[in-house]
């Protein structure tokens, strides 16, 4: 089956993946109870990993914004001190040249005092005063003009610093929103639909990985884990059977990118944080070629990861309720590869 990315029923993602059609399709049946439940479901966790993901990009963009601030704010404090030092000297030499020209001027000096060697000094200590009023008035204005500058980057600064704050919030409003429902609709399914759902959910899974098999996408040849790659498989298969939990990356629980983030730090290699700055950012494979220890990003705007363990299979932090887990690749809408030790 192929993505439906307002479901995200399992299928692939990327076109590419998706297994060849044969002839017209049918009109789809009617959706039982389970399907519309587990579709529902998906949906709802899908639009909380997108949420969360976006969460977390802004997260870390909030703490750069906030170290640019941070570093705009001292340099305008220190131009400012630079300003007002500027300013007493500039201040200082105009009194002091004022104080010099009060009296009689040096060429009245000359021509009338008796000694003309003191008033020639008295004059060249005047051009030089003169000299260095002009060069502290320069400086004075450079000064301005560069505390002016800071000041307007301090402003966009704390304004881009708030912007990004207000839209953390939102996004992350948005992911404990539909959380929230998630649980609220499980909550109210009895036992016998709770199973029901999950059996549709099996069901789905099971179908996807046999159409994946059957397209060829994993008919590459066996590849060995780097050293990286091993230690990192081995990291998040020693976390299997601790719960999924919205933002966590160890040690007691994790989400998605929080798995796959912290088995590539053990194994010596720093990735990025969220699902979609892994599939933009780390160098993309092809399923032919995969090797344990790869990512797989998932849904066509990368808001899930699991990392290949080989043999068709994936470890995963899946959704909320649930707990880290072995899962077939094809579990979700397959978007592509990444290997973090390209």
């Amino acid at each position: 089956p192929t993505a439906d990315p307002a479901t995200g029923r399992p299928g692939p993602a990327n076109p590419d993946l998706a297994a060849p059609a044969r002839g017209e399709a049918a009109p789809a049946a009617p959706q039982t109870q389970a399907e519309a439940t587990l579709n529902r479901l998906r949906t709802l966790y899908q639009q909380s990993e997108q949420a969360g993901q976006t969460y977390r990009a802004t997260t870390e963009a909030l703490k750069r914004q906030q170290a640019a601030a941070k570093s705009v704010g001292a340099g305008l404090v220190k131009a400012r001190m630079e300003l007002a030092k500027s300013r007493n000297a500039a201040g200082r030499l105009a009194r002091e040249q004022y104080q010099q020209q009060s009296g009689l001027s040096p060429y009245l000096s000359l021509m009338l005092g008796g000694d003309p060697q003191q008033a020639l000094d008295a004059g060249h200590q005047i051009q030089r005063a003169s000299a260095d009023l002009m060069a502290r008035a320069a400086q004075l204005k450079k000064a301005e003009k560069h505390a002016g500058t800071l000041d307007t980057a301090s402003r966009a600064a704390l304004q881009k610093k708030q912007a990004l704050a207000a839209k953390q919030k939102k996004q992350y409003r948005t992911a404990q929103d539909r959380l929230h429902q998630a649980e609220a609709l499980l909550a109210g399914l009895s036992p016998d639909e709770a199973s029901d759902v999950k059996a549709q959910d099996d069901a789905d899974t099971s179908a996807a990985q046999k159409a994946l098999d059957a397209s060829g996408a994993l008919s590459g040849p066996p590849a060995s884990a780097s050293t990286r790659g091993a230690r990192a498989m081995a990291f998040a298969l020693a976390q299997v059977g601790k719960p999924y939990l919205w933002g966590a990356e160890g040690p007691g629980s994790f989400d998605c990118s929080g798995l796959t983030w912290r088995a590539w730090a053990h194994a010596g290699r720093t990735i990025p944080r969220t699902s979609q700055e892994q599939w933009r950012r780390l160098h993309r494979v092809s399923l032919r070629s995969l090797r344990p220890g790869d990512l797989i990003v998932y849904f066509p705007k990368a808001t899930h990861v699991a990392l290949y363990i080989g043999d068709g299979k994936v470890v995963q932090a899946p959704r909320p309720g649930a707990t880290v887990k072995v899962s077939p690749i094809a579990s979700n809408p397959i978007l592509g590869a990444v290997r973090p030790d390209a």
